[in-house]
């Protein structure tokens, strides 16, 4: 998975990323030190409305007290941008604005999919998969980015 659009992100303390799934919002985070991301929470959100999803992203981030803020960019398989792709890079910069915090668009295409191998190696039910995905997904690319950015810093 490689690193995709907007602002640098900084070496040290919680890195903050979003999955914006269609019907629900995973978050993971990173430790301070930028070795291991977790999930975080789901939200709920309507889909059809920036200003209470962009609060609620704005709350997560100070809520776990984010250096910075990864977006998962869901390009088209063939890597063109479609419209969710538009709908992340919007409400990425929206929350660029609202927080002030670096925000990166990374692509995910492929982190659904582990997710839901990660969790059905854990043998979760059906139910419980659908309630945890995003979140799982969202750890998935935050790891990702993780060991990119430690890629970084050895260099």
């Amino acid at each position: 998975m490689s690193l995709g659009t907007g602002d640098e992100l900084p070496l040290t303390g919680r890195l903050v990323a979003i999955d914006l799934g269609e019907v629900r919002i995973g978050v993971a985070v990173s430790d301070p030190g930028q070795v291991v991301a977790s999930p975080a929470e789901t939200l709920h959100v309507p889909r059809d409305q920036d200003a209470p999803l962009i609060e609620a992203l704005a709350n997560a981030a100070a809520r776990h007290e984010a250096a910075a803020v990864v977006v998962g960019y869901p390009r088209t398989l063939d890597g063109r941008e479609g419209s969710a792709a538009n709908r992340a890079r919007r409400i990425g910069d929206a929350l660029r604005e609202r927080t002030g915090l670096p925000v990166r668009l990374v692509d995910e295409r492929f982190t659904t999919v582990e997710a839901e191998r990660v969790l059905l190696d854990a043998d979760l039910s059906r139910a419980d998969r659908k309630d945890t995905i995003d979140r799982v997904a969202a750890s998935v690319m935050l790891q990702s980015v993780l060991e990119s950015q430690r890629r970084h810093r050895t260099v």
